[in-house]
């Protein structure tokens, strides 16, 4: 990445002649579907630091005002769109008023997925109760009777980051130039099929162009989950026409296009577009249209987002979005240097898991800051999964004896596990849907839970499990050793808990061994089907939403190895499923092809009730808040659920955060 635009200067500049020449349509009128009405917001007096510019109604940041006076950049009303198009975000507490810098931690680009929620702008989002998506990017959509067809309808006046029109074109480019050919290295999302209902096959979707501010997906067969799935599998369903045709071979020829790949620090072209095409949002040259697009180098020790000057958000009094300035990532690869940081108050928003409760709240006042517990949708707080795929044949057929899972539930004292781990705070409790969530089955937390060394002990024996010759481990009934090898990712609070049921295990003869790894090797290691035993929860809102944990159909988690490969690859890899695992597939899809959300709860429902008769992930407590941690003086933070399907602390709209 070694081009570096700032913000303020030739990003802006670049684009200044297309910026006039466009404006002239910001007065057309708006198509006929009506924008989604968002939800009611807290009206406060206005904020004594906002100032009014250009002709219109609206106010902008004094950073911009001044590029306004400077004649460098066109008035606020020019850069919106339309005034009936233009997204008003409602506030949490009040409304804000501009300026500072957020503070936040980092590890560098390998941590991108974490500024990416807080930036991220998809076409459509989750509302923050969960109850559904609303129209973002997009304007409304139109959804035909049998959802076979879905009009989306864009913001006229839109613009990308640089100032370029945002059109119905940017999205037509992107399926035609991005998703399809696999330009950012990433096979079309299974959002965009649908599934016979008789025969099973998958359909791919069309995508067309309607007019200027309006495109067409078509399927064949019923998709009554598309915009959920969209908002989840390719949230931005668009890419800047205009400068992919810089940048790409199929525009400027390879060679050309291999120039532009080393000038960024890509070796080849393929690199760059995987990179420039799926983590955008760290390149300054890349438009964006969210609220704090990159200035430099992501790959140095501080990385600094800017305010966009062409958000397409104000708030309910005309205050163009965001509220804050900047965001600067400091990096600290380290998770203990994190720590240290936000109890010093030297980090004004982030977030933390529960193993961090104690310290952080001990250290309120003196880092004068706020601790926000935040549910989460996880079965647990602490689990084990064992792989169903295992490489070695014993083990394989070991673990996909229900009672040994049963077994290693039944050998752990949760009460301990729960005083010692979560300070009592996540109760005794199997790995289970929680109450709040779709597909919860009533006692299903309490299977295999009462503490019983002895019940164990049955178990291991009826299975065929021996004893070794000085009684103090078991083996595999022909004599041979038997060990569970557990991975942990290196730089993950999950020492303690596995210490504590290498005890459990070691006092039921199950001799337990550790291997820590990096992210990378972990990764390979899971995609090579080498992780034997992994401690991992599952976190998902509604396996219809995201299967990815429940249903194999790629390698993603540990319990289900290569039964997930089997099915990406068609079945040329893999383990090909069998039994319940089978009927995951079957079930899913059902789910794919049905007609209506009551057939999606029903096959939902059933795949959920597999895993319950199955317990293929043991829990051992209950699942315990997240923790965001906040400033005393940042404003408009809620406490919601952190999911990634929400987009962790995204789905608190950060650009309506401000510093008192």
């Amino acid at each position: 990445m070694s081009k570096k635009l700032g913000l303020a200067s030739a990003v802006l500049l670049l684009a200044m002649t297309a910026i006039m020449g466009c404006t002239a349509n910001n007065n057309a009128a708006p198509t006929n579907s009506e924008s989604a009405s968002p939800s009611e917001s807290v009206s406060p007096s206005a904020s004594p630091s906002a100032s009014t510019a250009g002709s219109g109604d609206y106010k902008e940041a004094p950073m911009l005002q001044e590029l306004v006076k400077a004649g460098t950049l066109p008035a606020v009303d020019q850069r919106l769109p339309v005034k009936a198009d233009v997204m008003i975000e409602p506030v949490f507490e009040s409304i804000g008023k501009y300026g500072g810098e957020w503070r936040n931690p980092w590890n560098g680009p390998d941590d991108k997925w974490g500024i990416e929620m807080m930036t991220e702008e998809p076409m459509f989002r989750f509302k923050q109760d969960g109850s559904g998506v609303e129209p973002n990017v997009a304007k409304s959509v139109d959804v035909n009777a049998d959802s076979t067809e879905f009009v989306i309808h864009l913001r006229q006046g839109m613009k990308w980051s640089d100032g370029m029109p945002f059109t119905a074109d940017d999205v037509v480019f992107y399926w035609e130039h991005m998703l399809i050919p696999e330009t950012f290295g990433k096979a079309l999302y299974d959002c965009y099929y649908s599934i016979d209902p008789a025969t099973g096959e998958k359909e791919r979707a069309e995508v067309t162009k309607v007019d200027d501010y309006s495109v067409k997906v078509a399927f064949k067969h019923s998709s009554v989950q598309f915009l959920e799935r969209l908002t989840i599998d390719n949230k931005w369903f668009f890419a800047p026409a205009h400068y992919y045709k810089t940048i790409l071979p199929e525009f400027i020829g390879e060679d050309k296009a291999l120039e532009v790949a080393k000038e960024y620090g890509f070796a080849d072209t393929k690199t760059l577009g995987q990179w420039t095409g799926y983590y955008y949002w760290l390149y300054p040259q890349r438009p964006t249209l969210r609220p704090w697009v990159a200035t430099n180098d992501a790959t140095g020790n501080r990385f600094i987002m800017e305010r966009n000057p062409y958000y397409f958000k104000t708030d309910a009094e005309g205050q163009q979005l965001p509220y804050m300035d900047r965001i600067v990532l400091d990096k600290m690869q380290d998770p203990s240097h994190k720590l240290v940081e936000t109890l010093a108050g030297n980090v004004d928003i982030s977030q933390f898991s529960f193993a961090d409760y104690t310290v952080l709240k001990e250290n309120e006042q003196k880092g004068g800051y706020r601790v926000i517990p935040w549910t989460t949708p996880n079965w647990s707080s602490t689990g084990v999964q064992l792989n169903q795929t295992a490489e070695d044949p014993k083990l394989r057929k070991l673990f996909q004896d229900i009672r040994f899972r049963e077994a290693l539930s039944v050998a752990v004292d949760r009460n301990e596990v729960s005083e010692i781990i979560t300070s009592g705070v996540g109760v005794p409790a199997q790995a289970a849907v929680p109450a709040s969530l779709p597909g919860h089955q009533d006692g299903w937390d309490k299977q295999w839970t009462e503490f019983d060394a002895a019940k164990a002990e049955k178990l291991f024996d009826e299975i065929g499990l021996k004893w070794d010759g000085n009684h103090k481990y078991r083996t595999f009934d022909d004599g041979s050793n038997l060990s569970l090898l557990i991975y942990e990712e290196k730089g993950s609070d999950d020492e303690k808990f596995i210490e504590l049921l290498r005890k459990y295990y070691d006092q039921a003869g199950i001799k337990t061994e550790l291997k820590i790894v990096d992210q990378g090797s972990y990764f390979d290691l899971k995609y090579a089907n080498k992780i034997p035993v992994a401690v991992k929860t599952v976190s998902l809102v509604d396996v219809a939403l995201r299967p990815d944990e429940l249903v194999p159909l790629r390698v993603i988690t540990p319990w289900f190895g290569h039964y997930g490969l089997y099915t990406s690859s068609g079945g040329k890899e893999g383990v090909k499923p069998e039994g319940d695992v089978a009927l995951i597939l079957e079930y899913w899809d059902k789910v794919k092809s049905a007609k209506s959300k009551e057939e999606i709860t029903k096959w939902s429902n059933e795949i959920i009730k597999l895993h319950q008769k199955n317990q293929w992930m043991i829990g051992y407590t209950a699942a315990t808040p997240y923790l965001t941690v906040v400033k005393n003086n940042v404003k408009n933070v809620p406490a919601l659920v952190n999911a990634d399907e929400f987009r962790g602390i995204g789905i608190a709209h950060p650009q309506q955060f401000y510093f008192e």
